[in-house]
């Protein structure tokens, strides 16, 4: 055991990041190292990187730079997307010492545990495209408040042009089908009510699989499960949204009124240059006759803007689609050019001060639609997960469409499920009258 060694741990990107940081971490809490804050001093240092954007890889490099200034012995282990596509660039940071890829990442508590063996290796990285079967992650549980997360697929066979995930994440591999759902069957005996599957693309599950299984067969399958009464999608394409799956989320309670769209834009020309597979009217049909089907849907969304060639007239269209399906939440995001993507080949690039001001817009009529989606269920019953109960003696949790709800009332604790009505808006947050 390794009671006196101490571990700090730093995650940045997606929740698939932090499922994956949950799993280094369980293995190395279990042979008794000690888990401490990253601005504490530290045998190790773990930084679980994302490579999303130039910000992403940016962050990374300033988080590792700072980590040996508490204990110029520790070690310090990068791993995540941005140490698989750009190891090179981190062994030559000084205070790098390991680089670990994402085909090994669940070995980055092994490879801390034989640290005395491993001193002539300091580079973990293997082809990440050789990775043909979803790996397996020990003792891989993360929780967040009420909820909890379960990994169901890693890897994207797109290659949109902007993107550099599937240099990072490999191709598109489904976890199986019973590990799934033993995990589910857990969470649900531990007593967590809430689930959320994640993954780099949801909708691709099942489609490597030998067993004649796909997403909608899944959520079939996670809906039948005692104790579980609230299923969450951690993001879906527009094109995945289809007749069974809006049969499925209308005839099955569990299933959350809420989906966040990888909707990056909605102007066709974009769409296409984006190498995305759907166009405007596509997304406009399918979230409406999602909204049309079920009650009180609500969508947020991820949105690229400035994207190369992207006019005013383009950016414009986006805007006016957005308008008219109503999102309560957009993540606005200034196209981010990467490394060996087909993007980074393209002409026309948007002026960085005129990519501000769309973020600027657009985020702004984000915060208007947000606005206007809440203000409507003023007067309204809503279901409420508790989350939370903080210092100012409010508890906080969402409802079932995701919009955050601040309650009072006698009786309440952290992980109760309670019908209320919304009395009003304050900052943002609906206010209940329990």
């Amino acid at each position: 055991m390794n009671s006196n060694k101490r571990v700090a741990f730093y995650t940045l990107g997606c929740k698939v990041n932090h499922y994956e940081t949950e799993s280094i971490k369980n293995k190395l809490l279990k042979e008794g190292y000690e888990e401490v804050q990253f601005d504490e001093e530290a045998d190790f240092y773990i930084v679980n990187s994302c490579t999303v954007t130039s910000v992403a890889d940016r962050k990374t490099r300033n988080i590792l730079r700072r980590t040996k200034k508490l204990n110029k012995s520790a070690k310090v282990i990068v791993t995540g997307c941005y140490a698989q596509t750009n190891e090179k660039d981190l062994l030559k940071i000084e205070e790098v010492d390991y680089v670990v890829g994402n085909s090994n990442k669940g070995e980055v508590a092994e490879i801390i545990l034989n640290i005395d063996k491993n001193e002539e290796q300091h580079n973990y990285v293997l082809n990440i495209f050789d990775d043909s079967k979803y790996r397996e992650l020990q003792f891989s549980t993360f929780r967040e408040m009420s909820r909890a997360y379960i990994k169901i697929q890693d890897g994207c066979n797109n290659f949109c042009s902007y993107c550099k995930i599937p240099f990072g994440r490999g191709k598109s591999r489904s976890r199986e089908f019973e590990n799934i759902i033993l995990e589910a069957n857990k969470l649900s005996e531990e007593g967590y009510k809430e689930i959320i599957l994640i993954g780099i693309n949801l909708g691709d599950y099942g489609k490597d699989l030998k067993e004649d299984v796909d997403f909608e067969d899944l959520l079939e399958a996670l809906v039948k499960i005692n104790g579980i009464e609230r299923i969450r999608i951690g993001s879906v394409y527009p094109d995945r949204i289809t007749d069974r799956f809006i049969e499925i989320m209308k005839n099955n309670k569990k299933m959350m009124p809420h989906l966040h769209i990888s909707l990056q834009s909605c102007d066709d020309e974009i769409l296409k240059k984006m190498k995305r597979n759907y166009g405007s009217n596509l997304i406009k049909e399918r979230l409406t006759k999602l909204k049309e089907n079920i009650k009180y849907m609500e969508y947020t969304a991820d949105v690229i803007v400035g994207f190369p060639g992207e006019t005013d007239k383009m950016y414009q269209n986006t805007k006016e689609i957005i308008e008219e399906i109503g999102f309560s939440s957009l993540h606005v995001f200034p196209y981010s050019e990467r490394e060996n993507t087909l993007a980074a080949t393209y002409k026309d690039k948007v002026d960085s001060k005129e990519k501000k001001l769309r973020v600027g817009d657009l985020e702004k009529e984000s915060k208007r639609l947000g606005e206007d989606i809440r203000n409507k269920y003023i007067g309204k019953k809503l279901t409420v997960l508790i989350e939370e109960k903080k210092s100012d003696g409010f508890f906080y949790g969402y409802s079932e469409n995701y919009l955050r709800v601040k309650l009072l009332g006698d009786n309440l604790k952290v992980n109760d499920e309670v019908q209320v009505i919304i009395k009003g808006l304050e900052k943002g947050l609906l206010i209940s009258g329990y």
